[in-house]
């Protein structure tokens, strides 16, 4: 521990103290909160290109908005958005758009979405409240550094391969400017690894890199990834790794697996300096238990909800002692709900939702309208210039923080596969592989269902210490729960499910193949269901 972490760590609370207590008081009014937001948000734009089609200084509430702007997509917003990169002005939004940040979502084709000054400004008011929470029920993290990784590095830059020629920089260069000059400075002062870390584009370079940071660090206190998956793969690298790692530690010295770029080199090797007694601890304590290295670190952060939930025995059993906290929603368009009193409340601060009901019927529903058990699909209208866009992310209410519902995600919406008839959707396919599991007494390290690559039917591509030989019926049980799937079975349409073993390394063979078909690392999230056939390729023996 160090004085001037604890000064850092202070310092970036007290700043986010307000927004912690505005939010904490908009919690007991959901519907003003939220009424006073859009209205904000339509009179600010009215002069735009989209304000002036759609009658923005004619709206006074919230049933009018709905009657003007309808319901969106990307689709709706990609000529928009091609505005923009050709260098047109007050398009989305009266604000300039900083930057194009590319988001391919789960799989689909990339998209660029506005960011403004606006916008960074409701990412900070759904962080503060988020970040003083964490700090105020956990005291002693103020007495380390945090790492905090939201995506790896764009490696061979795929954002670059798919994108259209820009007028407006494409893609933030360090995971800190999603908040702003201000606030990325001084969140970086309470991390551990540096922020130069994103010059560095072969992945093994920056897993080691990391690493090496984060070993000079024993006071570590707090991991904030995105998929789980990421710290269990980071954490994997260590053996492979260590005897260069303990070196590098001792000397104070960089030898990464490749070549860095000159740019990667300066920022990184200024910031070492020999640490002899850490290296002597490191030898005696090995590699082959995290906690032991860290033994300080009270609360990992991570996505915990649908698929993900999948990888989250195994962060627990690297740090045992720690809290595993599910992120809320998060997505690059939006922040839809946080962590905060141990619930996950609506972001209310920050952008303006409405929730569509399952079955698409009706009006959509505003936040102060849910009830407990809803499940619905997420609409938000954000300071980027995103009006009444569909996320396509599912959501059941499990409560309510005040009169404010608390939400948990159940998974994509519109991500089905269909070979005949059958109908599967992702939400529904991971509960089916969930209760399968819990009925068999396996924790697998991976897990996806996908068409077969032969006859019609579905895979269970698995990576998990000795299955039970009952696996398949059993899944293929819990998929009939789906009467279009039990059907087609029946009619011989489709085969049963089987089992693909996969031997070692699921997880990194899926983002590999991933990242091979142009998604960005950190936009991947690996799921229960894939309507694409060809993996046993990819999970080859």
């Amino acid at each position: 521990m160090t004085t001037l972490t604890r000064l850092a760590n202070f310092a970036w609370i007290a700043a986010n103290s307000d927004g912690h207590r505005r939010f904490h008081a908009a919690l007991a009014d959901p519907e003003g909160t939220q009424r006073k937001l859009l209205e904000s948000t339509v009179q600010r734009n009215a002069g735009t290109a989209f304000g002036r089609m759609h009658g923005f200084a004619g709206i006074r509430t919230v049933e009018e908005f709905q009657e003007r702007v309808p319901l969106s997509t990307w689709e709706d917003y990609e000529p928009w958005v091609e505005r923009i990169a050709a260098g047109e002005a007050g398009v989305l939004t009266k604000a300039p758009v900083r930057i194009l940040e590319p988001s391919s979502g789960s799989s689909g084709p990339a998209k660029r979405i506005p960011y403004t000054a606006d916008l960074q400004g409701d990412i900070r008011r759904a962080i503060a409240p988020w970040v003083c929470d964490g700090y105020q029920r956990r005291p002693s993290l103020t007495r380390g550094p945090g790492y905090w990784s939201i995506t790896p590095p764009a490696l061979e830059d795929a954002r670059g391969k798919s994108s259209a020629p820009s007028k407006i920089p494409v893609g933030f260069e360090e995971d800190g400017e999603y908040l702003g000059g201000f606030w990325k400075r001084l969140a970086g002062a309470t991390l551990a690894v540096p922020g130069a870390i994103r010059l560095v584009r072969d992945m093994e370079s920056f897993r080691y890199l990391t690493l090496l940071f984060l070993l000079r660090r024993p006071d570590l206190a707090l991991i904030s990834v995105w998929h789980p998956s990421f710290l269990t793969l980071l954490m994997g690298a260590l053996p492979g790794f260590w005897d260069e790692l303990v070196q590098d530690v001792e000397h104070g010295t960089l030898t990464p697996p490749s070549r860095l770029s000159e740019p990667a080199w300066s920022a990184l090797a200024k910031l070492l300096s020999p640490q002899p007694d850490r290296a002597a601890e490191l030898c005696r304590l090995g590699p082959e238990a995290p906690a032991l290295l860290w033994p300080h670190v009270e609360l990992i952060s991570c996505w915990g909800d649908a698929h993900a939930a999948l990888h989250l025995p195994e962060v627990q059993r690297l740090f045992p002692a720690a809290e595993v906290q599910p992120k809320g929603l998060v997505a690059t368009e939006a922040f839809v709900t946080i962590p905060y009193a141990g619930r996950y409340p609506l972001a209310i601060r920050s952008h303006f939702f409405e929730f569509v009901p399952e079955g698409g019927d009706g009006r959509p529903r505003l936040a102060h309208e849910l009830e407990t058990g809803d499940v619905a699909s997420v609409v938000v209208t954000t300071g980027g210039g995103l009006y009444r866009y569909r996320l396509q992310d599912r959501v059941a209410v499990d409560g309510f923080v005040g009169p404010t519902p608390s939400l948990r995600f159940l998974g994509k919406e519109g991500h089905v596969s269909d070979l005949c008839g059958e109908k599967l959707h992702e939400s529904f396919v991971a509960g089916a592989l969930a209760r399968t599991f819990e009925s068999l007494r396996i924790s697998p390290r991976f897990a996806l269902l996908a068409p077969s690559d032969s006859a019609p039917g579905y895979t269970l591509y698995l990576e998990a210490p000795q299955p039970p030989p009952g696996l398949a019926a059993s899944l293929d049980t819990e998929l009939s729960a789906n009467p279009n799937y039990r059907l087609c079975v029946s009619l011989g349409q489709l085969a049963p499910a089987k089992v693909h073993l996969i031997d070692e390394n699921g997880v990194a063979r899926y983002l590999e193949h991933r990242r091979k078909c142009g998604q960005r690392l950190g936009d991947v999230k690996p799921l229960a269901l894939s309507s694409e056939s060809g993996w046993s390729r990819v999970f080859v023996h």
